[in-house]
């Protein structure tokens, strides 16, 4: 399976954190957009993230354990309604170039980043995190790693 893997900081979320904000917003709604910096993902990425059985991408909070496998069911590069963006950062909304519409976030196992391979250099995404600065990652996982916890 093909995905992203993108590294998030609570730098601008609420003191309750960005999962709990996201999730606040998941529990009213059935999902939440989240949006992600900079350059935007290509088409191509995105189509085959959709195209998994399981479309899910990878969330790694940086300078922390923490790893979410969150489930995704549509990806997008226009602004969606703002009333599904948790509101710490709709008034920086213009900085976001893809959103990600995702409907459950799920804690990843521990070991999550040594499963999966950046897809460029077929390295280990553990080691390829640590030594650079890329806000995210183009990655494969095998399916049977898809569920473990």
């Amino acid at each position: 399976m093909k995905t992203i893997a993108l590294r998030f900081a609570d730098n601008f979320a609420p003191d309750r954190g960005t999962i709990i904000a996201h999730n606040e917003i998941i529990e009213k709604h059935g999902f939440v957009w989240y949006g992600k910096l900079g350059s935007p993902v290509s088409q191509k990425i995105i189509n085959d993230v959709l195209a998994n059985n399981t479309p899910r991408i990878l969330l790694i909070h940086s300078g922390k354990a923490a790893r979410y496998w969150t489930h995704v069911d549509r990806i997008q590069r226009d602004l969606p309604d703002i009333e599904y963006i948790p509101e710490y950062y709709r008034n920086n909304v213009d900085s976001f170039r893809t959103w990600f519409k995702i409907i459950r976030f799920e804690e990843a196992p521990k070991n999550v980043l040594s499963t999966c391979v950046v897809s460029s250099s077929k390295r280990p995404l553990n080691e390829v995190s640590r030594c650079s600065m890329s806000p995210y990652f183009i990655i494969d996982v095998e399916e049977k790693d898809e569920f473990i916890v």
